[in-house]
């Protein structure tokens, strides 16, 4: 289900984008955004994990460093049958992790000291789970298309304002043109980014599905993501908003209306399905 959902999601942002260009910049301008956004988020999907691990500070172990975490990783890697990334330690003792990496032959995961202070064997493996079903499942190269797309949308936009601002239109009713491209304008980065977060929030789903059926002990995962909410709360992390999608738990924690623009599903409804498919499995 969270598979269909992300490709209709897909589906609804690249409609979006056909509809608003050829509103506001015709196909011509549609194609100039698109083009613009291609190349602007290339570079990003491409060196996602050099940018990301230098941001962050993270440190490249061997498996003399962190026997335990290596221990880990491998297991499910050999279960799962891909290549064993590269591993990282993050120097924050907020609990959190992330994978990052364009394919399963060029990725790594990276954990903070506090998740490994915090969590025992079984929740450490949950999380690890849920990150190398993200590369499994190759969501830096969803994430980077949805990104791309909405990118073109916000750039429709700028430029539809630019122009509504310098009378850019020759329609016999200007007037009307202008406030039609400005509330566009307005609305319609608003809408590509409603989009693209559902898109990330389906993917944390899929992840957390992913992590259940291959350490098949969904009570890590829900155990580990109920410390990760209380350590976010208690000791928030200092983190990038343009990455905060790639945590398994978003630094900034949002409740009511601000939910609706967060990265992650709220723990609670993570954790309900969690235990649902614990409950289908026995």
């Amino acid at each position: 289900m969270n598979q269909l959902k992300t490709v209709l999601l897909l589906g609804a942002l690249t409609g979006l984008l056909v509809v608003i260009g050829g509103a506001l910049g015709g196909e011509n301008g549609m194609l100039i955004a698109f083009a613009f956004a291609v190349v602007m988020n290339f570079a990003s999907y491409w060196f996602s994990d050099k940018i990301v691990l230098s941001m962050y500070k993270a440190k490249e172990l061997s498996e003399s460093d962190a026997p335990r975490l290596f221990g880990i990783v491998r297991k499910l890697t050999t279960q799962d049958a891909i290549p064993m990334p590269r591993v990282y330690l993050i120097p924050t003792q907020t609990p959190n992790a992330f994978a990052t990496g364009r394919n399963p032959e060029h990725a790594a995961v990276a954990v903070t000291e506090g998740l490994l202070d915090m969590m025992n064997d079984e929740e450490i493996e949950g999380v690890l789970g849920h990150e190398l079903s993200h590369v499994k499942h190759r969501d830096i190269l969803i994430s980077s298309i949805a990104a791309t797309i909405a990118g073109a949308i916000v750039m429709l936009a700028q430029m539809a304002m630019f122009a509504g601002m310098f009378g850019g239109f020759n329609s016999r009713n200007k007037n009307n043109n202008i406030f039609v491209m400005l509330l566009f304008a307005i609305l319609a980065p608003i809408a590509a980014s409603i989009v693209q977060l559902a898109i990330s929030r389906s993917r944390e789903f899929y992840a957390d599905e992913g992590s259940a059926r291959l350490t098949g002990n969904p009570n890590g995962l829900i155990s580990a993501l109920k410390k990760l909410e209380y350590g976010n709360q208690r000791m928030p992390m200092s983190a990038n908003p343009s990455t905060a999608h790639m945590f398994i738990m978003e630094p900034f924690l949002g409740k009511g209306i601000t939910s609706l623009f967060s990265t992650h599903p709220p723990v609670e409804e993570r954790v309900d399905r969690l235990e649902k498919l614990m409950y289908n499995r026995g």
